[in-house]
């Protein structure tokens, strides 16, 4: 049975200091290495934390990585050109992103987000968007979440 240590991490930045080193100095593994290669898979992430599942086989020392992608609000924030949402989500607007981006975000996501169709993980990424204070193409996502709803209902 592989030993397993999952952590979060900010893309293209991992150390051997914590919460990595201390968690698999233990496991006797090389974690010059594993900070090595976590790096260079999560480095397209630069400026998001990534999730990160390291595996080490107890018998050999060997390891096997498994990256994540960023949670759906640090790739909103991202494509906002933002570090945080809105302290106040209903009142004040943090930024704006665009339709096409909220699409791209709910199919790169994929399985990571419920749905069956890409239209209800776009409306999950607009959730989101209402949550962080962000417009989508200058609207009220509120408004376009009623829109895309009642336009479904429709059908």
């Amino acid at each position: 049975m592989a030993d397993e240590v999952s952590v979060l991490v900010e893309g293209g930045k991992a150390s051997a200091g914590p919460p990595l080193g201390p968690a698999l100095g233990p496991l006797g593994v090389n974690v010059g290495q594993v900070v090595a290669q976590i790096n260079e898979k999560t480095k397209q992430f630069a400026g998001m934390r990534v999730p990160v599942v390291v595996r080490v086989d107890p018998a050999t020392r060997a390891f096997t990585l498994t990256v994540g992608r960023p949670p759906v609000a640090a790739l909103l924030l991202k494509e906002a050109g933002k570090e945080k949402g809105s302290g106040k989500p209903k009142t004040e607007t943090a930024g704006d992103v665009s339709l096409a981006a909220v699409q791209r975000i709910a199919e790169a996501k994929g399985d990571d987000m419920h749905g069956r169709s890409v239209e209800e993980k776009m409306n999950q990424v607009i959730g989101t968007c209402v949550s962080l204070g962000l417009t989508v193409d200058g609207e009220d996502p509120r408004a376009l979440l009623k829109g895309r709803l009642a336009a479904r209902g429709a059908r």
